[in-house]
């Protein structure tokens, strides 16, 4: 007996039945379906993805002072704060994947399979991620050192040749934000005017959340032009300096009477003193396409055989005179080695800085050209003696070839925080937390080449 359900089934094949003229048929469409599913964050990543490899390295690390600032205790009430080891594992893995955004690196912790793993599944706002990224100056530099110094133990750094250089990255601040003192006094009593105003200004209607929201911005802007202030005496002093460099030596009679015929003319008005209203701390420089654009000095050493950087050094002054010395100390500092030879280029030599690092290190620099044929290696009217020997060790073939291995140490180091490791641009404000992310890139770097290198990050 046949079955009424289908009866009036065609037996032809479904792709020789002919089309119904009815109305086609869709599944619909419906996103408030629920769905059950049992998902196992682990299985997230296959073994030997990139982010468990920073977990395990990130597992190997003390971090014990990531977590001094910590409030929340065992036998005391309040909710529990996060691992500092996440937080570090996905800042590190961040800045590995040229990520430099908090609020991106929050998006990430929720959507990106990477990041959900390295969170264990949970959600971190981008505010927690952006104080944590900044408020451990101390341990990083502290977990920088300690990099080097596995990497030392395991024979990976051997401090035969270390080589400095310096880049120029752009602030988190626009040039139309620098004001002169006058506009700077006048936005001030603004700005304290406000902040005495707001809670009068607030309407009722406002939210307390909103309210407060509001009375923070007034005063922290009245903090950013009174660090304004502050910052400008220093500038005031610099510009001074340019222009005492720049001014040609004049007579001094009457400003009516006529230059003589061939005499230099008087210099234009030096420029004003300018301070930025939104980073205080950041200058005007000159960048690597010619422009001029607020910009911080961020200086690092590398070392030449492992290209492991050895030092970190930030300032808000566009010159690397002056840079060299405290760089040495430092590296001194975190290894307790001094280089055999120390590389740099011409912008980092003066007189001064050969003296301060002859007995230290050998140092390899460009010379000046020579002027009128005269020989290189011929020490100038007025060289120490340290000086002297310099220019007869530069003009060598010798240290001509080894000066040749600060580009693929020192400026491979620069292109690859720049162009892959976040420090194309600041997204902080402020001396201190740029020396920060600074400081991020600089771990995020040894950590990769340790990996690349085989090396455990646990010191034996």
């Amino acid at each position: 007996m046949s079955d009424p359900l289908f009866s009036d089934m065609d037996p032809r094949p479904a792709e020789e039945r002919p089309v119904p003229d009815t109305a086609p048929r869709y599944r619909p469409v419906n996103r408030r379906q629920l769905e059950f599913r049992i998902s196992d964050v682990d299985r997230l990543l296959p073994e030997g993805h990139r982010a468990r490899l920073v977990w395990e390295a990130v597992e190997q690390l003390p971090l014990e002072k990531f977590g001094e600032a910590v409030r929340a205790r065992e036998s005391h009430p309040g909710r529990s704060a996060i691992d500092p080891r996440v937080l570090v594992a996905l800042w590190l893995y961040a800045t590995i994947r040229g990520i430099g955004s908090a609020r991106r690196l929050a998006e990430l912790s929720e959507m990106h399979d990477a990041y959900r793993w390295l969170c264990a599944g949970e959600p971190i706002s981008h505010h927690t991620l952006s104080d944590f990224r900044v408020e451990h100056r101390a341990a990083l530099d502290e977990l920088l050192t300690r990099t080097i110094a596995v990497l030392m133990h395991h024979d990976v750094v051997r401090m035969r040749r270390v080589a400095q250089d310096g880049m120029r990255v752009r602030a988190s601040a626009g040039a139309a934000s620098f004001r002169r003192r006058r506009t700077l006094e006048e936005c001030l009593e603004v700005a304290r005017e406000q902040v005495a105003n707001t809670a009068r200004q607030i309407d009722q209607d406002v939210s307390a959340r909103r309210g407060a929201a509001r009375k923070r911005a007034a005063r922290e802007r009245l903090a950013r032009l009174e660090h304004a202030m502050k910052e400008l005496p220093a500038v005031e002093a610099t510009k001074a300096r340019q222009a005492k460099r720049e001014r040609p030596a004049v007579n001094d009679q009457d400003d009516s009477t006529p230059p003589a015929e061939g005499a230099a003319k008087p210099s234009k008005r030096p420029a004003e003193a300018r301070v930025s209203t939104t980073d205080p701390e950041a200058r005007v420089m000159k960048m690597g396409d010619g422009g001029f654009r607020p910009a911080y000095n961020v200086q690092f050493a590398t070392d030449a055989d492992s290209r492991v950087i050895l030092g970190v050094g930030v300032t808000n002054v566009g010159s690397d005179k002056g840079e060299l010395p405290p760089m040495l100390e430092q590296i001194e500092q975190r290894t307790g080695v001094r280089p055999a030879k120390y590389l740099a280029d011409g912008g980092f030599v003066t007189g001064a800085v050969i003296n301060a690092v002859a007995e230290k290190t050998v140092l390899y620099a460009p010379t000046q050209k020579p002027k009128n044929g005269r020989d290189a290696a011929v020490a100038c009217r007025g060289d120490s003696p340290a000086e002297a020997e310099w220019r007869r060790r530069m003009a060598t073939e010798e240290a001509k070839h080894i000066y040749r291995e600060r580009a693929s140490t020192a400026e491979w180091v620069n292109a690859d925080a720049r162009g892959h490791r976040t420090l194309n641009s600041f997204r902080v404000r402020g001396l201190d937390k740029v020396y920060s992310c600074a400081l991020w890139v600089a771990v995020a770097h040894n950590l990769f080449r340790a990996s690349r290198a085989g090396v455990s990050l646990a010191m034996t």
